[in-house]
């Protein structure tokens, strides 16, 4: 979980809804959850969780939310 916000905070071009989001890690399943921007954050989100060692599997229950 650490590595993943760590990933989602270093990305400059985050919004901070994305800066927000719920990532939840159990036995090598990562959820997703909160409202972020855009589907292209909703993808880079979970591309950030799937590059993360030790993750088996990305639920990405992500929401875009239009501004």
């Amino acid at each position: 979980t650490r590595q993943i916000r760590q990933a989602i905070r270093d990305d400059d071009s985050m919004s901070q809804k994305a800066l927000n989001a719920k990532v939840i890690t159990q036995d090598g399943v990562v959820t997703l959850r909160g409202p972020v921007d855009s589907q292209a954050e909703k993808t880079a989100i979970e591309q950030k969780a799937q590059g993360v060692a030790g993750v088996a599997r990305v639920q990405n229950e992500l929401e875009t939310v239009v501004r």
